[in-house]
């Protein structure tokens, strides 16, 4: 547990290609703040292994399923998906390098260091909303979580994923009945309705509760087909 008068220390800060980010660590607690927002810490992790297992179980026993991890954050997301032998390949995009470097040889290494190693995973490091622009890839699932959600964004340029056009990039790299989930901060009415307005059937949210304020939340979607 982390005492209230613990002081942050940093461990690293710098310069990415979208601001600054630092790596800080809280008592027991690494954080990653980017451009002074706090994005995310070690302390729990349960509504990001939930947006992995949301997404598989919404697969409904598709064979060798393959997933696409938008944002490496912590390492929670992709530290559970390699522990389903169930998953054939999965690929996490990240557009920090420093993020990256991090987990692979600095102190978010304890975190990600088996599912780094293993041969299913891949890192590759650009910015998500290109990728789903430009990728021939295709995936079963797609989980993001690159953001405090899709109403409280890290940067004004991911607005753009959110938007009817970014969900419809998000269904051109899933295969036909893949499925869609989207971590946030707090549940988004209002984005269950764009989810439905692009095309998206099967929309529902599930909700993880927090010790204080709104439950994080789980949007989940399917691809017709």
């Amino acid at each position: 547990m982390t005492a209230a008068y613990d002081t942050p220390v940093v461990l690293d800060r710098r310069d990415g290609p979208y601001g600054e980010v630092v790596l800080r660590r809280h008592g027991a607690l690494l954080q990653i703040i980017a451009n002074g927002c706090f994005l995310m810490d070690t302390s729990d992790g349960r509504s990001e292994r939930l947006l992995v297992d949301a997404a598989r179980h919404a697969l409904d026993g598709r064979t060798a399923p393959e997933v696409l991890i938008g944002g490496l954050g912590v390492g929670f997301s992709l530290a559970h998906a390699a522990a389903d032998a169930g998953w054939e390949r999965i690929t996490v995009v990240e557009r920090e390098p420093a993020v990256i470097g991090w987990h692979r040889d600095g102190p978010l290494a304890e975190l990600s260091a088996g599912a780094l190693a293993d041969p299913r995973t891949r890192i590759v490091e650009a910015d998500l909303v290109a990728y789903v622009n430009e990728t021939s890839d295709t995936f079963d699932a797609l989980c993001l979580d690159i953001d405090n959600g899709p109403d409280w964004t890290v940067t004004q340029d991911n607005d753009s994923l959110y938007s009817p056009a970014g969900l419809a990039a998000c269904a051109r790299v899933l295969r036909p009945g893949g499925v869609l989930a989207v971590w946030s901060a707090q549940p988004s009415p209002e984005f269950e309705g764009t989810l439905r307005n692009a095309g998206f059937r099967q929309v529902r949210t599930e909700e993880v509760p927090v010790a204080r304020g709104v439950p994080d939340a789980v949007h989940l979607a399917v691809r017709p087909g």
